[in-house]
C-alpha cells in the first residue's frame, strides 16, 4: 500500500501551509481520536471479560473468539507474539476455564486451542459495551453515510 502526500519525498511531513498538507494532518487527528478511543474501549473490555488478565490474554481470547479454533503455532504468529508467551498464557486461561485444548482431527498429535463456552459468553458480555459505544456513534447515520464510510475505510486500509 503506498503514502501519497503532497511533499515530493515520502519521508518528508506535510507542508502545514499547503491545503493538502493540512487535510493530511487533520485525518492525522482523527485517526488518532479513533485509534485512542478504540484502545481505552478494549481495556475496558479486557477488564469486563476478567480483570485478573494481562491484556496479551484477553488479546488471545479476542483471537480465538474472532477467529476459531487454532494451533499454539498459529496463534502465536497471528497475534504477533512469541510462542513462549502464548503457552504461558494459554495455561493461565486453561486453568480458569476461557480456553480448551483438544487434539488435531488432522492428526491426533497436535493440538487445537478453542474458548470454552464460558470463555465465549464472557468475551459476548465483554464486547458488549464497546460494540454499543461504537454503534451509539453512527446510529443516526444514513444507510447511504454508513456505506460511505465502509466504502472509505476499505480503500484506506488498502482492501479496494
Amino acid at each position: 500500500m503506498k503514502y501519497n502526500h503532497s511533499t515530493s519525498d515520502p519521508g518528508e511531513q506535510p507542508e502545514i501551509n499547503d491545503p493538502r498538507g493540512q487535510l493530511e494532518i487533520k485525518l492525522g487527528e482523527q485517526l488518532n481520536a479513533l485509534l485512542s478511543a478504540s484502545h481505552a474501549l478494549n481495556v475496558r473490555a479486557a477488564a469486563r471479560f476478567d480483570s485478573t488478565l494481562q491484556a496479551a490474554a484477553f488479546h488471545i481470547v479476542r483471537w480465538l473468539y474472532s477467529y476459531g479454533p487454532t494451533s499454539a503455532a498459529a496463534l502465536a504468529e497471528s497475534t504477533a507474539m512469541d510462542r513462549s508467551a502464548v503457552s504461558r498464557l494459554v495455561k493461565q486461561l486453561e486453568a480458569l476455564g476461557y480456553v480448551r485444548k483438544d487434539a488435531s482431527p488432522d492428526d491426533g498429535r497436535g493440538v487445537v486451542l478453542s474458548l470454552t463456552e464460558p470463555g465465549q459468553q464472557r468475551m459476548i458480555g465483554a464486547l458488549k459495551e464497546k460494540e454499543s459505544t461504537f454503534y451509539d456513534r453512527i446510529s443516526s447515520w444514513s444507510d447511504a453515510e454508513l456505506q460511505d464510510f465502509i466504502r472509505m475505510l476499505r480503500h484506506f486500509n488498502g482492501f479496494n
